[in-house]
């Protein structure tokens, strides 16, 4: 009973409490975001390293992603660390265990760290064959009645990395919405990114974190963090995303910085738009001085109609302040993409809400790469092709159906 009222408590303090309103305190003389100088910054705020070397590659949607990496996962030779937050039985996940058993009956140590409430469509007895084999399977924060006030903390972090050398990246999950589509529609849209180089041992350090929280477990070793070698020059840092006790995140300090450092355009493409007042201001202030701002979400597909609607009804300030938006429309589209000035680029787990930037435990490749970023501004623009773009009229008239939730989703908005 004391947990219950303790939970209803925390709850109700999320939904009715006051939410910081963060600003940034300087911002017009943030250095260039091309300059070092700003990368001396952000490395700074974000607590990251600044990585000159790697070789990165984008995967576009699950039939390219899934393949390249369970080829990764055969080569593995020492290691091959999973994090997920969606691990859902099906076929991509049978082959992933049927993959890493083999791995694992080869000496390899195989490692799982799966969030116990994302991952409840995999039951234990789902990776029975692994287990066997010599694998482990981790769950990150259980459903466990002592730990109540701790339970809306996840794991949304996607990550994959194979002998401490190769890295895996993005937005996707472990489930066959993402591979063949599930209940006869269309597999969801999202984008990973194979690295290779110096950022891959922060990633490797971003798994060990939640591995030691889910075992008690402290990875190190060659097997886990090998010398690198990687002649390819580029500009690259993992930033790993946990709540302080304030709530602000990494995450949180990564976008706001990058939004207010931007000259030329913003991209965003996020599964759920739930701006707070602190970044609805960064992106309309974006606009006043000359940005061109394009946000693409999610149209009648989403996974999340009441998150939706609260989402649209959040595009009035935008669309009167100048900047575009648009809703994919073939099928749910969840990759978490930023593209700044189309030098900067952003891709991982975090979405552009609450949830993300106060809650949970994320991670973000940020990298500074021309070559990098106009490559997803090409699945950017062929993105917005299959998009409807929202226009002040359409937005004032919405149903009154979708007016009707938006009190209700902003509700769970603050707890999302």
């Amino acid at each position: 009973m004391v947990a219950l009222l303790l939970m209803t408590a925390y709850l109700l303090a999320g939904i009715f409490g006051p939410m910081p309103r963060y600003q940034i305190r300087g911002a017009e003389e943030i250095p260039e975001n091309s300059s070092d100088s700003f990368l001396l910054l952000l490395e700074s705020l974000v607590d990251a390293v600044i990585n000159r070397s790697g070789t990165l590659r984008v995967f576009t949607n699950g039939p390219e992603f899934y393949p390249a990496i369970l080829d990764a996962f055969r080569s593995a030779q020492h290691s091959v660390s999973v994090e997920a937050y969606i691990f859902q039985k099906g076929e991509i996940a049978r082959q992933y265990v049927e993959v890493l058993a083999e791995r694992a009956r080869a000496g390899v140590q195989v490692n799982l760290v799966l969030d116990a409430f994302g991952s409840l469509g995999a039951p234990r007895s789902f990776f029975r064959p692994l287990v066997e084999a010599g694998g482990r399977v981790e769950r990150y924060n259980r459903l466990t009645w002592y730990a109540m006030l701790r339970m809306d903390h996840r794991t949304h972090r996607e990550l994959v990395i194979v002998d401490g050398k190769i890295g895996f990246i993005g937005g996707a999950g472990v489930a066959d919405q993402w591979f063949t589509g599930v209940k006869g529609r269309l597999r969801w849209r999202d984008t990973m990114i194979r690295v290779e180089g110096a950022a891959v041992p922060n990633l490797q350090a971003t798994f060990a974190e939640n591995w030691l929280q889910a075992s008690g477990e402290l990875l190190a070793g060659k097997a886990f963090f090998p010398d690198i070698d990687c002649p390819d020059p580029t500009t690259a840092l993992v930033i790993n995303s946990t709540p302080t006790v304030g709530g602000s995140t990494r995450a949180r300090i990564l976008m706001q910085i990058l939004l207010a450092s931007a000259r030329r355009s913003i991209s965003i493409t996020t599964p759920y738009f739930l701006p707070d007042k602190s970044l609805m201001r960064e992106l309309c202030a974006a606009v006043e001085r000359g940005v061109k701002v394009q946000i693409l979400v999610p149209g009648t597909k989403s996974d999340h109609m009441l998150t939706r609607s609260t989402s649209r009804g959040g595009y009035g300030e935008l669309l009167k302040a100048g900047a575009e938006v648009y809703e994919y429309q073939p099928s749910m589209i969840h990759a978490k993409v930023l593209i700044v000035d189309e030098l900067w680029a952003v891709v991982g787990s975090t979405n552009f809400d609450n949830r993300s930037f106060g809650i949970n435990d994320e991670v973000n490749l940020a990298v500074r790469d021309r070559a990098l970023a106009l490559r997803l501004a090409e699945d950017n623009a062929a993105d917005l092709r299959q998009s409807q773009r929202i226009t002040v009229e359409d937005w004032r008239h919405r149903p009154l159906t979708e007016r009707a939730t938006e009190l209700l989703g902003w509700v769970i908005e603050r707890q999302q």
